[in-house]
């Protein structure tokens, strides 16, 4: 029993007690009254008439006249009056008189009425006695009513005492409670800290449980620290601070092959002519600070533009990935003139070039990376700030038009041409976690199922993706209510915006409560870095359904979220992009680890993503993951989904 409760048994333990024992007493103590009460009565009647039968000189007939005018009164029910030689010389007896008092109460609570006893004599002479003995049927009903009187004034003080503990087991209990989802919220992985209350023993407590939330914030926050340390060892090149050969290429493979990701994009290659030459030229400082330059430049556009990412490749050359396609040749030129513009400062030999190539998704990393050096190398040869490009724009987005899409996204969500597609995620044992279920969306009716890197951009753009998230939740809780197996739905990043979104998908989930506990809702990394208010009303809008939150393509900005806690996170999925390679790179490795131990430490299960190879799958185990997927799990005997 809750400590609450057995502050409510004992207070009623107590007043029931006390009604119990106060209504006893009082009614014990009347009950002695009454009886005093009728003895003195019984006497002082049978003095008052032995008075007056002395007065008759022992006249039978004057006698008899006067008792039974006593005994009319109805008041008694024996007088007896018994000569000196003991003859019975009057006598008359009554039936006791109807109670309002139950027989139970008068079996449970007898009244004695002894008898009153007076001499009779006429001067010296003794005539006899009389015996005078009233009703105690009228003790039995007055003492009836003093306990209905006495136990309704008691029952009244019951109700104010019993009024008078609630409000102080409320006063005990607020604090109480807050202490214990302070406790739950440490669970949650969530520091929450509350307002000391009055009372001494409680305020004690409350200080510890938010001196001991106050110690772990710090430790969480220097875990942040470390991990963003060991972040920028393991993905970030140390001159620069941008993305490393390593991390670069597993961010534009992991958008390559992302579902959600960029249908077209671009990626523009840079490279610093004879950099060597100008290292010995104008010496190895004045170098670096030319590197940086070129690196502020590049990173200048990925400020502007969402989705945008730079890495340095090696010493000399530099590598852009642009989220949207068709953009890829005008992009490297308006670098090039940038840069033209400022890197004669450096000397005359300060020069770059600069090779472009447009990019779909699901385009191999290497035969993309073979495009932009072909262009790399064309541009290079033509001179410098020159730019080349290989390949053809891809302009599909723009040759059918927004308006296009917009109308095709309508006509499929109203005649339902919606459908998800199934990847598991699997424990360490080879358990099923979930089904990850992205949407496909079969834009033409004769058409293929097309995934999100072709159709969300532009829904965002027309403020669909509310209703196509709404939709996929929909499908989910159908399936699982079919085979019952937990499944995993991607919101989008726009959908949150939506006022309304959060309360339409707990209304969704709340129809469905047994199929919700099996529901896993994700959102982007994006989501919870620059809309965190969004995320965290999404996260208490869902709680009580039972569904489960969490963070997908993450990794690179969790270490740099300062209230990550106060999400309530479930899970995270770690991208791609840091999962790629760990099993041969101990710095990636390390960062990975230093993540899973954050994470962990909020009580937060971590899953990788996008595990394409054995020695990652086995070196991200090492690292401490909860789950995996992508290539390499799909591929396992008995995951298809």
């Amino acid at each position: 029993m809750s400590l609450i409760g057995q502050i409510w048994l004992k207070l009623f333990i107590v007043i029931v007690l006390a009604f119990v024992g106060g209504v006893a007493v009082h009614t014990d103590s009347m009950r002695d009254t009454l009886q005093a009460q009728l003895r003195m009565k019984n006497a002082d009647n049978a003095g008052a008439m032995a008075l007056v039968l002395s007065q008759q000189k022992g006249d039978q007939a004057l006698m008899d006249l006067a008792l039974s005018a006593q005994f009319d009164t109805g008041y008694y029910r024996r007088i007896r009056l018994v000569g000196s030689d003991g003859a019975v010389l009057f006598a008359r007896e009554a039936q006791p008189r109807p109670l309002d008092a139950p027989r139970w109460f008068e079996r449970l609570l007898p009244i004695e009425s002894p008898a009153g006893v007076a001499q009779v004599s006429d001067g010296w002479r003794a005539i006899g006695r009389v015996e005078v003995e009233s009703h105690d049927s009228y003790a039995h009903d007055e003492l009836w009513h003093a306990v209905q009187r006495a136990g309704s004034a008691m029952l009244v003080l019951g109700l104010l005492a019993a009024l008078a503990g609630a409000l102080i087991v409320g006063r005990i209990r607020r604090p109480l409670e807050r202490a214990v989802e302070q406790a739950r919220s440490l669970e949650r992985g969530e520091y929450v800290t509350v307002d000391e209350p009055g009372t001494p023993e409680l305020r004690r407590l409350v200080r510890a449980m938010n001196s001991m939330v106050a110690r772990l914030k710090q430790v969480f926050e220097g875990q942040a620290r470390q991990v963003e340390t060991l972040r920028r060892q393991a993905n970030c090149d140390a001159l620069t601070g941008l993305s490393n050969r390593a991390h670069f290429l597993g961010q534009l493979d992991a958008m390559l092959h992302r579902e959600d990701g960029s249908a077209e994009g671009g990626l523009v290659l840079l490279r610093i002519l004879e950099l060597a030459e100008l290292n010995r030229s104008i010496g190895h400082a004045s170098a670096d600070r030319l590197i940086e330059t070129v690196a502020q430049a590049l990173q200048a556009y990925t400020a502007r533009v969402e989705g945008c990412f730079v890495g340095r490749l090696n010493g000399s050359d530099f590598a852009m990935c642009l989220p949207a396609g068709g953009v890829a040749e005008e992009t490297a030129r308006a670098v090039s003139a940038a840069l033209q513009a400022v890197l004669p400062a450096f000397g005359r030999q300060a020069a770059v070039a600069a090779g472009a190539v447009e990019a779909a998704r699901g385009m191999p990393l290497a035969e993309l990376m073979a495009q932009a050096d072909m262009a790399l190398a064309r541009a290079e040869a033509q001179g410098p700030f020159a730019v080349a490009t290989a390949g053809e724009p891809g302009q599909a987005l723009a040759r059918m038009g927004e308006g296009g899409w917009r109308r095709r996204l309508h006509e499929a969500l109203g005649a339902g041409r919606v459908a998800l597609v199934e990847y598991p995620v699997r424990g360490k044992g080879g358990q099923l976690v979930h089904l990850e279920c992205p949407l496909r969306v079969q834009i033409e009716p004769e058409g293929p199922q097309e995934p999100a890197a072709r159709w969300l951009p532009l829904a965002a753009r027309a403020r669909l993706t509310a209703a196509l998230d709404e939709r996929a939740l929909s499908l989910a809780l159908g399936a699982i209510a079919m085979d019952g197996l937990p499944r995993a739905i991607n919101l989008a990043i726009g959908s949150l915006s939506d006022s309304g979104f959060a309360a339409r998908l707990r209304a969704q989930l709340m129809q469905a409560p047994r199929a919700a506990r099996q529901v896993w809702l994700e959102v982007p990394e994006a989501a919870a870095a620059d809309h965190f208010e969004l995320v965290r009303e999404l996260g208490r809008q869902l709680r009580p359904t039972g569904a489960r939150l969490g963070l997908e393509h993450a990794g690179e900005r969790l270490g740099r979220i300062e209230r990550l806690f106060e999400l309530g996170l479930d899970y995270v999925k770690l991208d791609g992009s840091i999962t790629r390679d760990v099993g041969r790179d101990t710095h990636r490795a390390g960062f990975a680890a230093g993540l899973v131990t954050m994470l962990h430490s909020l009580s937060v299960q971590v899953i990788a993503e996008g595990v394409a190879a054995q020695a990652d799958a086995d070196a991200l185990w090492q690292c401490g993951v909860d789950a995996q997927t992508g290539p390499w799990v799909s591929a396992q005997p008995g995951s298809a989904g």
